[in-house]
């Protein structure tokens, strides 16, 4: 089995230069997508279906009275628990070894519960046209460079970080450097903390923030939907078995009738005269 990784952010070394946005659009062949204008150095407002990560740009009063800006690296968390697969109907997401989540394109039909679902929302629906004119649609994400990671390779945002705001590798390890920074830095960010929410049973992208989740717009306590764990543990397995029993049910039913009919023609199972 493949070691499990963790993407570990650390917002404190961050200096918004945007080479991973970059990196990203580069490795993975995302087109360019021109933003109107918003007032600040930040390029979009959030992640988009061809734009996989975006630098988040903060200006932040903090608790001794100055101003902070703040900056963070936003793209998919990669949750161990993620909400986007338990809602996928056609079982187009899944896990891989690496820990990383993946949407195949070939199975996605672009219903959107998956972006409706996300606790983060990190994933958007591209609209695609195919060579008869007609229009469909696909979900989009962060991938964490699986492919790269196959190839022992490290994800391309992480690569091109000059300041090592991110750092790449063992999942224990990561978490560990994580709550040792944490600690070196409580004096200067006296709300710093580890951002590796559990109620989705913990996230493949770890970070450490200088401040309180919702200060960057994140959620306090992400948790999957109720909807979604009743839909993927308990209404699909349960719809799965129903639809085994009546399948049963009609081939039983097909088998018992056509015994019947035969009988009725005068005629045994084995094609032979039916005598009484």
């Amino acid at each position: 089995m493949a070691t499990e990784y963790v993407k570990f952010v650390d917002v404190t070394k961050c200096d918004g230069c945007r080479a991973c946005m970059v990196a990203c659009k580069n490795w993975n062949d995302l087109p360019a997508e021109p933003q109107d204008f918003l007032g600040s150095a930040q390029s979009h407002t959030k992640t988009t279906a061809d734009t996989w990560n975006v630098l988040q740009y903060i200006e932040h009063e903090n608790s001794k009275g100055g101003l902070d800006y703040l900056f963070r690296h936003s793209a998919c968390f990669h949750c161990t628990d993620a909400a986007c697969e338990k809602v996928c109907p056609e079982d187009a997401i899944s896990y891989t070894d690496f820990g990383t989540v993946v949407i195949d394109h070939e199975k996605c039909v672009g219903c959107g519960y998956c972006v409706n679902n996300c606790p983060f929302e990190v994933i958007s629906l591209k609209e695609y046209v195919d060579k008869n004119g007609d229009k469909y649609r696909k979900a989009n994400k962060c991938t964490m460079c699986t492919d790269r990671l196959e190839e022992g390779l490290q994800p391309a945002c992480v690569t091109t970080c000059h300041t090592g705001a991110m750092q790449f590798g063992d999942k224990a390890a990561m978490i560990q450097k994580a709550e040792e920074r944490v600690k070196q830095i409580k004096d200067r960010y006296p709300n710093a903390m580890v951002y590796n929410p559990q109620g989705v049973s913990g996230t493949h992208t770890v970070y450490v923030l200088a401040e309180k989740p919702s200060v960057y717009g994140l959620p306090e306590n992400p948790k999957v939907p109720t909807s979604a764990v009743v839909w993927k543990d308990y209404a699909q397995p349960i719809g799965k078995m129903m639809i085994g029993a009546t399948t049963m049910a009609v081939v039983g039913a097909f088998i018992t009738n056509t015994i019947i009919s035969k009988k009725k023609n005068g005629k045994n199972e084995d094609g032979g005269e039916h005598h009484e």
